[in-house]
C-alpha cells in the first residue's frame, strides 16, 4: 500500500505566536494517525513559483490515514487557530 503525504507550501505567516499554537495541536493529531514530520521549515531554495516562508511535508502510513487525520476533529481545532494566521497551501497526495 503507497503512503499518504500532507504537503503544505506556506505562501504568508501573520503570527508566529499563532504558528506555534498551532503547530502543537496539530503534531498531537497527527501522531494519533501515526504520521511522521519529514520537513518543517528549515533552509529552502525557490525554484519557480512563490517564495515560501516555510515548508511542511508529513508522511502518514497510507492515503486514507492522511486524510483521516486532516478531517479529524483534533486536526481541524488545531487548523482553526491557524485560519486567520497564515496563507498556505495544503495538499494530500499519495506516494512510495
Amino acid at each position: 500500500m503507497k503512503k499518504g503525504y500532507w504537503v503544505c507550501i506556506y505562501e504568508k505567516i501573520y503570527s508566529e505566536e499563532k504558528l506555534k499554537e498551532y503547530a502543537i495541536k496539530s503534531k498531537l493529531a497527527v501522531e494519533k494517525f501515526s504520521g511522521k514530520f519529514l520537513v518543517r521549515g528549515g533552509k529552502s531554495r525557490k525554484n519557480d513559483g512563490i517564495n515560501s516562508p516555510r515548508v511542511v511535508v508529513v508522511e502518514f502510513p497510507n492515503f486514507n490515514s492522511a486524510i483521516d487525520c486532516y478531517d479529524s476533529t483534533e486536526y481541524q481545532e488545531a487548523h482553526d487557530i491557524l485560519k486567520k494566521y497564515a496563507k498556505r497551501h495544503h495538499q494530500i497526495v499519495e506516494g512510495d
